[in-house]
């Protein structure tokens, strides 16, 4: 079972599609096969970062920017509210 919807290579978030507890691996491909583990629960319909997101960086959803990092995300953080529009 998918456990997050990636519509773009370019998305660094991932939208959950069911709840995730701390420690969950979510696997997902884009040309590459990639491994997210999550590092604090997330629940259904919320984000969490595939990579490392600096502070000032755009954040991207469904290939759209979302907002930019108000402070560094790290690869599997959720990553509200360190973002602004």
């Amino acid at each position: 079972m998918n456990k997050a919807i990636i519509v773009d290579p370019l998305d660094n978030v991932a939208t959950t599609v069911t709840d995730l507890e701390a420690g969950s691996t979510v696997e997902f491909r884009f040309g590459s096969k990639k491994k997210v583990k999550v590092r604090q629960p997330i629940r259904f319909g919320h984000k969490f970062a595939l990579t490392k997101i600096t502070k000032g960086e755009k954040v991207i959803k469904y290939g759209e920017m979302i907002g930019r990092a108000t402070q560094s995300i790290e690869e599997g953080d959720k990553p509200f509210p360190s973002i602004f529009l």
